[in-house]
């Protein structure tokens, strides 16, 4: 694949995992105010040790079976590939089940780990009942996302990106009409509108695999042919296939979960520990800012390293395998800078306008507490972007075992400090931990990049500081902003003045930045090449 296909690839998967991603931000915004913040808690209840359990299920076999297929296609071993998808679709079947009992039947033993026994604002019977619900989804997922897996190692990206929106608009559909119903027309409890509203999981994976099937079904007659044009066919023995697919998919489930195993060390600390420092009032509406609705908003531009790694591991294993050293640093580079360029404004955005974006999300009501705390969070975002795109990198170079040790350090440091740390700052404790145990993963896996390879980060640091001057210069317009707006109108006079802010300030801030890194060819020297809308756009 040339580097325009692989960008092209990249930019595929990252549109529609953003579109994905912020559908998802979007209807919190109703949802939330249909069911409150301790309804979103309660949502969050569940999803957290749902989304460990998808990842284990499939023991990270989707994205190692991608990993495996595209070694082997380089390699003109289109039989191995093709085996090794029917082994893992079957794997993936047996594991989604198992996985499915567990939680199902396992829900008071999860759901007492979370709540404290002082709280009665949720109840163990509640928060069993949302997390029986949306375990339905373990059944078919994992099987699904084999197929995704094999699709991209073929270099088709069009399969996930597709797959990935149809789910999330069925299951937000879903979502939105069940919950509307039962807490508006039935006037319901809460309970039973954020257990359907977690049954829709299940709903947008039926709508996927549908997906899925019809594009099996207009490929498959190509895959038979690359199958049929294979002159010799080697037999590898099925447990030397499964133990090098383990090989590969034991880094990719913790990589999967990383995101998931910070939370849940929050799910299992942060409640108690609000508790003990007389802050149990508050804890339910933090705990829903930085782990529910504000983790749905910094996962848009975290988005960005999702979808680039997704393209990435296919691309950075075949360059490594064929010993293509400057195509594979050219790789690298890309990968590194296209995060940084992103996100590091988004990030200068969110904590700038974090009163304004939060209060023009999700409303203003508990806005002096949601502000700060959302701002002190958006940081995490650039930490799990580069953590996300490092891992793919090391996972690429066969440095898999590697991620292990770094999202070990992390997870230790959080679990070590994370208690003490709300003890001495409340809340704002465990998203600090959170950010200063991401930042060490961050820096062991760019450090075992740079041993392994003798990777140089030079051009990496040049472009960032460029970046970063354009950074400051767009926050001191946003400032300016806010300072201009605060004559008239402040977020405080409401959600609907406060997201108006929010959509100005943004279109101001993002244009001048893009129009920044356009002039100055940035944009151009990190993809490599020049981008025809933009041209069309900034020429006028």
């Amino acid at each position: 694949m040339s580097s325009s296909n692989f960008i092209r690839g990249t930019m595929l998967l990252t549109a529609a995992s953003f579109l994905s991603k912020f559908l998802g931000m979007i209807y919190v915004i109703p949802f939330t105010n249909i069911v409150g913040e301790t309804g979103m808690t309660l949502y969050g209840f569940a999803y957290t040790p749902y989304s460990i359990l998808i990842s284990v299920s499939t023991v990270g076999v989707p994205l190692a079976v991608s990993k495996f297929v595209s070694k082997y296609n380089s390699l003109d071993d289109y039989y191995t590939s093709m085996r090794i998808f029917k082994l893992g679709t079957v794997l993936m079947f047996i594991t989604g089940i198992v996985a499915f009992f567990i939680m199902y039947f396992g829900a008071d033993v999860i759901a007492k780990l979370f709540l404290a026994e002082e709280k009665k604002e949720i109840s163990l019977e509640d928060a069993a009942h949302v997390i029986q619900m949306v375990s339905f989804a373990l059944i078919i997922i994992p099987s699904m996302s084999i197929m995704r897996g094999f699709f991209q190692g073929n270099q088709s990206m069009g399969p996930t990106a597709v797959s990935q929106v149809i789910e999330q608009i069925a299951r937000i559909t879903f979502l939105l009409i069940g919950v509307f119903l039962i807490k508006v027309v039935w006037d319901g409890s809460n309970s039973t509108a954020v257990g359907l509203a977690t049954f829709s999981a299940f709903v947008g994976a039926i709508a996927s695999w549908v997906v899925l099937l019809m594009y099996w079904k207009n490929r498959k007659r190509f895959l038979s042919e690359k199958l049929d044009q294979q002159k010799k066919k080697v037999r590898i023995p099925r447990s030397k296939l499964l133990k090098e697919l383990f090989q590969y998919a034991g880094p990719f489930v913790l990589v999967g979960i990383a995101t998931s195993l910070y939370q849940l060390v929050d799910l299992i600390t942060f409640d108690k520990a609000m508790v003990a420092i007389g802050k149990g009032d508050i804890s339910t509406i933090a705990y829903s800012v930085f782990n529910v609705q504000g983790h749905k908003v910094i996962l848009i531009p975290v988005t960005i390293a999702t979808g680039l790694s997704l393209a990435l591991i296919p691309e950075i294993t075949k360059s490594f395998n064929l010993n293509q050293v400057d195509r594979l640093n050219k790789q690298i580079n890309q990968s590194l800078q296209i995060i940084m360029f992103f996100v590091l404004p988004a990030v200068a955005g969110l904590v700038i306008l974090s009163h304004e974006i939060y209060g023009g999300l999700f409303g203003i009501d508990n806005i002096s507490i949601a502000g700060p705390l959302f701002a002190w969070y958006a940081p995490t975002a650039l930490t799990f972007a580069f953590f996300t795109v490092t891992c793919s990198i090391l996972q690429g170079i066969e440095q898999q075992k590697f991620t292990l040790i770094s999202l070990s350090a992390g997870i230790l440091i959080k679990i070590l400090l994370n208690s003490l740390m709300i003890q001495l700052l409340a809340e704002k404790g465990a998203v600090i931990t959170t950010l200063l145990a991401t930042s060490v993963a961050v820096f062991l896996n760019l450090w075992r990049i740079k041993t392994s390879l003798k990777f140089s980060y030079r051009r990496f640091r040049k472009l960032s500081l460029l970046m970063l001057i354009f950074t400051i210069v767009m926050a001191i317009l946003l400032l300016l902003v806010k300072w201009l707006f605060g004559f008239f109108i402040s977020y405080n006079d409401g959600q609907l003045i406060a997201f108006v802010i929010t959509i100005i300030a943004v279109f101001i801030g993002g244009t001048f930045y893009m129009y920044f890194g356009y002039m100055s060819t940035l944009f151009e020297r990190i993809v490599g090449k020049r981008i025809p809308i933009l041209d069309r756009i900034f020429r006028r």
